[in-house]
This record gives C-alpha cells, structure tokens and sequence, in this order.
C-alpha cells in the first residue's frame, strides 16, 4: 500500500489506517486476530489505538483494556514495531490530577509499549491553556514517550494559537489532525477556515468517520447493526441516508461497494494523507482496502477558484 509523509514528521504512514474503537473486547479474540493479520497483509502500517472506558461490564480493567487487548493482538498478528506507526489519544480525562506524562504512561503500560509513534492531543479541559498543552506535548515529543504529535477534532481558531504557541516555544508542530470527514459531513476539513489552518501548519489530515458510522453503506436501511441502529430515522441523519442513497446506486453502477467509494471520497481530497477506518473483520478489512484501486476521478476532485477543494457529488 502507498505511504506518504505525515505532515512535517518523519512519519510514513499508509494511505488506509485502522482504528479500534469500540471494537476488540466486543469481537472473538480469534476474530480481531484475523482482522489484525489481514490488515498488515494488505500493507497496512498505520494504527489507532485508544483508551476508553469499558462499555461491555466484563472488562478487567474499568477504562483502557482496549489498550491491553491491542497490544495482545498486535504482538500474536506479527507486526514489526519499527515499521509500524502506532498513535493513541491524550483525553485529558484525569488531568490535571494525571498530567499528559502520566496519561500516556499508562497507555504505554496497557499496551504493553516503549513509545507510541504518533501522540493526538484532544482539545485542552477547562484550566488547560494551549500554551501549557502544547509544552507538554512537546515534551512527550522530547523525552521519547511519542516521535510526533498531532490534534485530534480540533476547531480552526484553538489550532491557529496552537501554532502561535509552538513558534514561540520553538517546540515541533503538530503534523496529523484528525477530523471526521466524509460525504455527509464536509465543513470540518473542506470549511474555509480550517483549510487555512491546515495549511499553515502542514498538518495531514487523517479523515475519520469517513463512513458516517456506516450510513452512508446502507446497513441501517439493510436493518443492520451499529451506533446509529434504532435512530436513524433522526432528523440528523437525512444528509447522511440522502448522499448514502447516491453513493449505493453509483457503487452498483461501478461495481464497487459503498463503503470503498466512501473511502475514496475522503482520499481524493489532498489535505488527507491517511483515511481511517474501523472492521470487525478480516473480509471488511479487504472489502475497505478495495479503495485503493477506485480512480479519483469518479469522485471528481476539482477545486474551487479561491483553490478550495470539492468532489462528488454536491
């Protein structure tokens, strides 16, 4: 699989990453293997992991054994630390009783890891001033914890002061924000304002949600399960269910799946270097991989005058 350069980091991550929300404690251990396996043969480099608290009520730990079972899997699947970018998320949920040190510490811990390779700060809590974030962030940088940082669902101003803080800190800047970014929800990376902002800081975008936790395949109108299963018929999701209609009928045009063109969506953009997706399988590893051979220019990337980008369908 193609990698490109992550932002102004030394990082070279693949164009497809995986992500484990919310999935390895609630699949067959055998199954995350499975998935685990067919991502690295698929040239998949770049992973997400993330602590958050146990939702299924058998966990033995209260918050973060989705970082115990990750590093199991990631060892049992094979995959060479060194050739493999690893990032977690600083949420800030203890601070400031737990400082960003400590956080990623016990993350480290539960995975079972020297260093993460790619650290995302969440927006600062109350009494957290982006100076002091991004001093502590610099300094995971420093001492080894993590190789790089990046922002995760940031707004455009709070980044914009971000970058104010590491010109006179003299400290990296971030090189990854991550955003949702999909047919359904576009103003986030493609907004003028954010545009601007990752353009100055020569951040890549890594695009999450790129399937609108799968509306945009269909599998809510199939009565599939999921988040947004019992609730899609909220108002909220119109948009999403509306351009998820369009996309299926271009998908069986094309002989493509939906959940492939979504994809291919988010990676026609140029801003985005990474696409990240979540499975809970081996075959929706293949299946999203599939992107990769979708041209472009189904998707029609084109920009607008002021050089804004925009693609298919409006």
């Amino acid at each position: 699989m193609e990698r490109r350069r992550l932002g102004s980091s030394t990082l070279e991550v693949s164009r497809l990453s995986l992500g484990s929300w919310r999935t390895f404690e609630r699949i067959p251990r055998a199954d995350g293997l499975a998935m685990m396996r067919a991502a690295r043969e698929h040239g998949f480099n770049f992973l997400d992991d993330a602590r958050y608290d146990d939702e299924t009520g058998t966990a033995p730990l209260s918050t973060g054994y989705s970082e115990v079972l990750f590093g199991e899997l990631f060892r049992a699947a094979g995959w060479a630390r060194d050739d493999t970018v690893v990032a977690n998320k600083l949420w800030w949920e203890f601070w400031p009783d737990q400082s960003a040190a400590e956080e990623l510490d016990a993350s480290l811990g539960r995975m079972g890891f020297d260093y993460v390779d790619l650290i995302y700060a969440n927006p600062p809590p109350d009494g957290l001033s982006i100076d002091a974030l991004v001093a502590a962030v610099a300094e995971l940088v420093r001492s080894g914890s993590a190789r790089a940082w990046g922002v995760v669902n940031w707004e455009p101003a709070p980044l914009m002061e971000a970058l104010s803080a590491v010109d006179k800190q003299g400290v990296p800047p971030p090189c990854a924000a991550q955003l949702p970014y999909s047919l359904a929800r576009r103003e986030w990376v493609e907004g003028s304002e954010m545009t601007a902002a990752l353009r100055a800081s020569g951040a890549g975008v890594v695009a999450s949600s790129v399937m609108a936790g799968g509306i945009l395949t269909g599998k809510y109108d199939a009565g599939g399960t999921g988040r947004a299963a019992g609730q899609i018929d909220d108002p909220r999701f119109a948009t999403a269910r509306e351009q998820g209609r369009r996309l299926q009928a271009l998908a069986s045009e094309l002989g493509a799946t939906p959940a492939a063109l979504a994809i291919s969506f988010a990676l026609a953009n140029p801003a985005v270097t990474s696409a990240l997706i979540g499975a809970t399988s081996a075959a929706q590893i293949a299946e999203d991989a599939g992107a990769l051979d979708i041209d472009p220019a189904i998707v029609g990337p084109a920009t607008t005058p002021d050089g804004r980008f925009h693609s298919w369908p409006r």
